[in-house]
């Protein structure tokens, strides 16, 4: 130790005394710093203070020998009084322990991590009272309806790292705060943003193949510090940057109608299991933080390495202040919770039916109006789509809803009923809640994007580092014809009309639809199912493909069926309609047919799915007929309300430009009675005042 023991005389003209426990971390107060940590019972914790510029140890000073006792722990704290203390970064030895410097798990900020891709030498930063004040101005939560709900995937440096962006800062906060008017065009109203937690993308144990470079942790799934915002997202890395600049893009997307909603990955840290790093929760209290076996080893029920012990007192108390802090200091407007079933799981690693951290996160008076997404499943094998402990807020992501879809598109036997399940609601997962909890999508982060879905039969992950294995293994995608790319002018167009079969589906579907970055025009991979590695142009943004075709026929497309969902409200009601029809009613909220009206083929080799919408109140009608089969149809659509006629909002078959046409400015259908069905087409139409 370079210090003297005794709290009372520190070096520097630093003064130590008692401090208070409460609130844990490092907190400024008047003519000081308190510091308060949690740790395991019996452990003795000096405070390591350092350098800014350098990192170098310049005092340690011990915590008072005897800690704040409690049922799981103890709290250790002191108060730092002298010349500037709110300018020192920080950590902290425990003794027994590693003689690392351990993080603070409270830390607001971290220095030592430098631009994306710098191995990082990590410090916990004393906040700065002045650099942390943030001017909200007259901030409001936008608060869209469930119905009006469009969530938009995007990982933050991912979405401008490519010169064809042509941001100021690209790959940052700011970046993307340039380009909100974009999705505001586009019609999104809420933004799911990757893991912006502070994490090392240099943690990763794969290189590449035939350079041997170390390739990266890209998208952040190995969360170092739950309280602090990635530096390397931001075009202003000093003191205070990465927060403020973070801010201002919250700020900015409330101004223009969209939410933020933050991807959390709550089941697991960057410490992985006994061989990886020794960064904070080990070393302060391995049990508390890490479900372990009976023989103290890791259960690695997220293929992570460790599993967060979620229902521990400590954790969840510790986790719960995580969310509230995102909540409160950057007014975000809700989590998706990465593999949330581990949430779910007791200190013995068994699924709770009333996990008390669910609950208690759901319950949350400063979470009340947020939104809360599980990813209802977890590496282990459990899968709770549908049963996950809702406690009456919390949606899911469907996948069965993504897994339906594409082989509803593939023409699969048993899909055009199962399909039909889906289009309304899932009534069958959620029922007596209505649809407002699926999350319906086709693709995400995870696995292919919509193009390389019509394009590739297998993942081509050799850029991985891991032999082509890891990834999805089957996606129920279709190359139609060959794999990659072609310039065969038949594949390529029916590979276009399913890409806009996709997203015209998910858009009339009932409950909330979320795009992946760039799918709106065409963004690939090459193949690629799980770019997790990949910080090149395979993960990020060609934003040249939404100015020449194909990609910007596609971006019109996309555009017109958002806009035609918004101007509908029988698309945006979110309750399992009903097949009966009211007295009085041209229509019941839901019709299903086939060639001809009220006669639908369930069976399992069927390929053909139409359906009329209804919703009486609004007096908006709507019909669907999709032919996932390789020869054309021709149906006969039921008759439009008293005094309306069938207008074509969108035929998947017409050429671009006529493929989706302006709400409101539909061309009459010439023919309901024989409307024809190409190969693998989709069209949809309204029903508009005589």
């Amino acid at each position: 130790m370079s210090a003297s023991r005794d709290p009372a005389a520190a070096p520097g003209g630093l003064r130590a005394e008692a401090g208070t426990p409460a609130p844990l971390g490092a907190t400024v107060v008047d003519g000081g710093v308190n510091f308060a940590v949690a740790t395991a019972p019996g452990r003795r914790v000096v405070l390591v203070l350092c350098d800014p510029a350098d990192g170098a140890v310049t005092a340690e000073l011990p915590f008072p020998a005897e800690p704040h006792h409690g049922p799981h722990g103890d709290v250790h704290a002191m108060t730092v009084r002298g010349p500037h203390p709110a300018l020192s970064h920080y950590g902290y030895r425990v003794e027994p322990g590693p003689a690392t410097v351990l993080l603070d798990p409270y830390a607001r900020e971290l220095a030592g991590t430098g631009p994306f891709g710098t191995r990082p030498a990590y410090r916990s930063v004393v906040p700065d009272p002045e650099a942390a004040a943030f001017d909200w101005g007259d901030d409001r939560r936008p608060r869209h309806p469930a119905g009006d709900l469009v969530l938009y995937e995007l990982h933050v440096r991912g979405f401008t790292r490519d010169p064809s962006s042509g941001v100021a800062h690209p790959g940052t906060y700011a970046g993307l705060r340039e380009k909100l008017p974009y999705l505001a065009a586009l019609g999104v109203t809420a933004v799911e943003l990757l893991p912006v937690f502070e994490f090392d993308e240099t943690d990763n144990t794969y290189a590449a193949p035939g350079t041997g470079e170390p390739l990266p942790n890209y998208w952040g799934y190995n969360t170092v510090a739950f309280l602090a915002p990635k530096a390397g997202y931001a075009a202003d890395r000093g003191p205070g940057g990465p927060a403020r600049e973070l801010k201002e893009l919250v700020r900015a997307c409330h101004a223009a109608g969209i939410e933020v909603i933050l991807d959390v990955v709550l089941n697991h840290t960057a410490e992985g299991d006994h061989r990886g790093p020794t960064l904070s929760f080990r070393a302060l209290h391995e049990a508390a933080y890490y479900l372990l076996d009976a023989d103290g080893r890791h259960r690695n029920l997220t293929a992570t390495g460790n599993t967060v012990n979620a229902n521990h007192p400590v954790a969840s108390a510790f986790l719960l202040d995580c969310l509230r802090h995102w909540a409160t200091e950057y007014h975000v407007d809700g989590f998706r919770f990465d593999m949330a079933s581990i949430l779910t799981r007791g200190t013995d690693g068994a699924v709770l039916e009333d996990p008390p951290l669910v609950r208690a996160i759901a319950t949350d008076p400063v979470l009340a109006d947020l939104r809360l997404i599980a990813e209802a499943s977890d590496a282990a094998g459990t899968e709770q789509v549908g049963s996950f402990p809702h406690f009456g807020r919390w949606s899911e992501w469907n996948m069965r809803y993504r897994d339906t879809i594409r082989r509803f598109l593939l023409g699969r036997p048993g899909s055009t009923a199962a399909f039909a399940t889906r289009l309304v609601g899932s009534p069958d997962l959620y029922p007596g809640r209505g649809a407002a909890p699926s999350i319906n999508y086709v693709t995400c982060h995870d696995g292919f994007t919509l193009a390389d879905l019509t394009a590739y039969d297998h993942r081509h992950n050799a850029a991985n580092g891991e032999g082509g294995g890891d990834g999805i293994p089957g996606e129920d995608s279709w190359n139609h014809g060959h794999e990659g790319p072609t310039d065969d002018p038949a594949i390529r167009a029916l590979r276009a009309r399913q890409a806009r079969n996709a997203l015209l589906l998910l858009l009339t579907s009932r409950g909330v639809p979320m795009l992946l970055a760039g799918d709106e025009h065409g963004r690939t991979q090459g193949g690629n199912n799980n770019a997790y590695s990949q910080d090149n142009p395979t993960s990020w943004l060609d934003w040249s493909l939404a100015d020449a075709p194909p990609g910007a026929a596609l971006l019109r497309f996309t555009r017109r069926c958002l806009a035609f969902r918004r101007a509908h409200p029988v698309l945006r009601r979110l309750d399992h309609p009903e097949g009966r029809r009211r007295p009085g009613a041209p229509h019941p909220p839901v019709s299903w047919h086939g060639e001809t009206p009220d006669q639908p083929d369930w069976s399992a080799a069927s390929t053909l799915l139409a359906v009329l919408l209804h919703d009486e109140a609004a007096d908006d009608t709507v019909y669907l007929a999709a032919n996932t089969g390789d020869a054309p149809r021709t149906v006969r659509a039921p008759a439009p309300p008293p005094g309306r006629r069938w207008h074509v909002f969108a035929d998947t078959a017409a050429p671009p430009g006529a493929d989706a046409h302006p709400p409101g400015a539909e061309p009459p259908c010439p023919d309901p009675d024989r409307l024809t069905l190409p190969p693998r087409a989709t069209t949809l139409l309204v029903a508009h005042p005589l």
